[in-house]
């Protein structure tokens, strides 16, 4: 037979696309996961450290120089600043709780009561702070929902306290008011306050972090969770399978019409 007559051989084989296709869905679901576990990892040793060094900027040109740690160490101290706020905020309590502290108090209060613009920022800002850190009001530590913007649609809103007299008294209608604050997401540091009435909220079971994580998460975080890393991995897992399969589908071709 001659070599002619030889059938020509048979080009390799290629990769199976489906070989391709499977190590990319397992990189990208590892990538995930990776940046699962360590993004909220980095961001919260990020936003830690930016609060040390801003405190540390603020309180360091206040401590004298023979007191700060790099005089004596060959590199900077993080977080002097701050352990030199907390003694100082500490020590200004234990101060203030006396009879000269309150005295004290008393007579830098009335100084400031006397400035036309700073006595109305000051006075504000120390009934929030007493509201928020006293710990024996409710402000903002119920959890409610609201119809808004439209019928149908709720919001999640938090439950302050109910109006003052003057401004119960102008509200029209007999029905009991009560003041709310509603977050954006996802910053809930911004939002809407108005007064609803009380008939019109209701009440869940559902903390003030629970609702914050749910507002900043734009509801992919929903309460109640299981906060086992191994369930939320083999989910995502699951999430990026079904997208895969869901975006190979839609390059199939579609099958021929048959007239």
């Amino acid at each position: 037979m001659d070599r002619d007559d030889l059938p020509p051989p048979k080009p390799p084989a290629e990769p199976s696309p489906e070989v391709h296709s499977g190590f990319v869905a397992r990189f990208r679901n590892y990538f995930l996961t990776g940046l699962i576990v360590a993004g909220p990892i980095a961001i919260t040793f990020y936003l830690t450290w930016w609060f040390v060094t801003w405190v540390d900027g603020l309180v360091r040109p206040f401590v004298p120089i023979a007191y700060r740690p790099e005089t004596y160490l060959p590199f900077g101290l993080p977080g002097s600043g701050l352990v030199v706020a907390v003694f100082a905020l500490t020590l200004l309590g234990f101060l203030t709780a006396n009879l000269i502290g309150r005295t004290l108090v008393d007579l830098g209060e009335r100084l400031l009561g006397r400035m036309p613009v700073v006595r109305a920022i000051y006075r504000s800002l120390k009934q929030v702070f007493e509201t928020l850190f006293s710990g024996k009001g409710s402000s903002f530590r119920r959890v409610g929902l609201v119809e808004f913007p439209s019928p149908g649609m709720w919001s999640i809103v938090l439950i302050s306290q109910a109006p003052s007299e003057e401004i119960a008294t102008s509200i029209p209608g007999q029905e009991e008011h009560i003041s709310v604050f509603l977050p954006c997401a996802p910053n809930p540091t911004t939002g809407f306050f108005f007064y609803v009435p009380k008939s019109k909220i209701v009440e869940v079971e559902m903390s003030t972090e629970d609702a914050a994580t749910l507002i900043m998460s734009c509801g992919v975080v929903q309460p109640g969770t299981s906060s086992d890393p191994q369930k939320k991995m083999a989910a995502l897992a699951g999430m990026a399978q079904a997208a895969q399969a869901a975006n190979a589908s839609a390059r199939l071709p579609e099958p021929a019409k048959v007239d």
